[in-house]
């Protein structure tokens, strides 16, 4: 899942005159897609415990559908540049959609939860495709400089976020298998869409290799931009795959709590996360809100049932920042062009996505169901540890890329 700052070192140097919302079709058509493509991250969490219910599956085997997803979508970091550098943006995409549709597709008709992970890690493949490349496609399609199009991706980014788990809910109520085929038929109108007004992108002059991320990794920066945030994604998805579990809740309201998280998560990400940069550096702002993010998962996981929904919500507002943070980051630390230095990034990071929603349940089985926050909370500290650690490894191009006079000036054109 890339975040905003993938300009990194450009956006001070875009004039960011062209209005956010003026653009061509083409970034429309893919930004839509985005937003379909992020909701399909949280679209099965207000449906988890009815996954398991109709499957007969328990907690720990329904959240294999995290894992499954993530792990595909990591390893196939490594590949995305390999196959976009080679056939171009929009085949990139349109195969990505494709293969989300058909697995979605799929997925809705599983017999068993077997098969619904398995489907699930299809449709991680296909996301995988698709969400590496659209940024890239977004930036360069955009009107007003990469800034505007870096808002516009994470309003996309944010807005899915939000409105996965709602959409979850109102058709997971009436059976979890609706919100699997509704993904698949938005993903198909996605497919159009880029079919009919996205032109076909330039390939880059230099083929990337499947070994290109990895080599990448080797800068000292970019390496402890990616293990900070390995430990930081452990924290956010065991929030995403553990808590409705901890809720346990009717798909309507754990939707309804997620989908508050999520707009959270995508105003903070949005509008509040480049202010807050602007007055207090990158990598403070970052350990600041990994430490709040730490106390706030340990208060959720030994709290009261309404305390747990309060701090569940709250946490999207610090996951905001934080995604928002960690791009710049990983994409303005090194010399690496973008889309090998975010491979290289999210091939780390997404490893821990995949992890947490297998270990939480276990280590629930093992002690208490307090002790899987208790880790979520040791391993955003951890995140913040890195970054403080590391804090001279990180300073190049991200403690501060200040003022960003260009992003200050598109938030407050979108804003009005």
């Amino acid at each position: 899942m890339d975040d905003p700052f993938s300009a990194g070192a450009d956006a001070g140097a875009d004039t960011g005159t062209g209005s956010l919302l003026r653009q061509p079709k083409a970034v429309w058509a893919t930004a839509g897609a985005s937003v379909v493509a992020f909701m399909g991250i949280g679209l099965v969490d207000p449906i988890l415990p009815s996954i398991a219910k109709g499957l007969d599956a328990t907690a720990s085997q329904v959240s294999l559908l995290f894992t499954s997803y993530f792990l595909i979508t990591a390893v196939a970091m490594l590949v995305t540049g390999f196959v976009s550098s080679r056939i171009g943006g929009k085949k990139t995409l349109l195969l990505g959609l494709a293969l989300v549709v058909v697995f979605a597709g799929l997925a809705g008709t599983s017999g068993s939860v077997g098969e619904l992970v398995g489907f699930r890690a299809g449709w991680g493949l296909g996301n995988a495709l698709f969400v590496s490349t659209a940024l890239a496609v977004i930036v360069g399609a955009a009107a007003g400089g990469s800034a505007a199009a870096i808002l516009l991706y994470e309003s996309a980014l944010g807005l899915g976020m939000a409105c996965g788990p709602l959409l979850g809910a109102l058709l997971g109520n009436q059976s979890w298998r609706y919100p699997f085929f509704g993904t698949a038929f938005l993903m198909a109108i996605g497919f159009l869409c880029i079919t009919v007004f996205l032109k076909e992108q330039p390939k880059p002059a230099q083929k990337t290799s499947l070994l290109d991320p990895l080599k990448a990794l080797g800068h000292g920066g970019l390496a402890s931009a990616a293990i900070s945030s390995f430990f930081y994604n452990y924290t956010f998805f065991t929030v995403l795959a553990f808590t409705p579990f901890v809720l346990n809740m009717t798909p309507y309201k754990s939707g309804a709590v997620f989908f508050a998280w999520g707009v959270l998560l995508a105003v903070f990400s949005v509008f509040v996360a480049p202010r807050l940069q602007a007055r207090f550096g990158s990598l403070k702002v970052l350990g600041g809100s990994l430490v709040l993010l730490a106390v706030d998962v340990l208060v959720l996981g030994y709290g009261s049932h309404t305390t747990a929904v309060v701090c569940t919500i709250l946490s999207g507002a610090f996951i905001g920042v934080n995604n928002t943070v960690y791009t710049e980051l990983a994409l303005g630390v090194s010399d690496a062009p973008r889309p090998v230095a975010s491979a290289g990034y999210n091939f780390v990071r997404w490893f821990a996505a995949a992890a947490a929603p297998f270990f939480a349940p276990k280590i629930e089985g093992w002690t208490n169901i307090h002790i899987p926050f208790v880790v979520a909370a040791v391993t955003a500290a951890l995140g913040a540890l890195v970054v403080l650690v590391r804090r001279n490894a990180l300073t190049h191009e991200a403690e501060e890329l200040e003022p960003r006079h260009a992003v200050e000036d598109s938030v407050g054109v979108f804003a009005n």
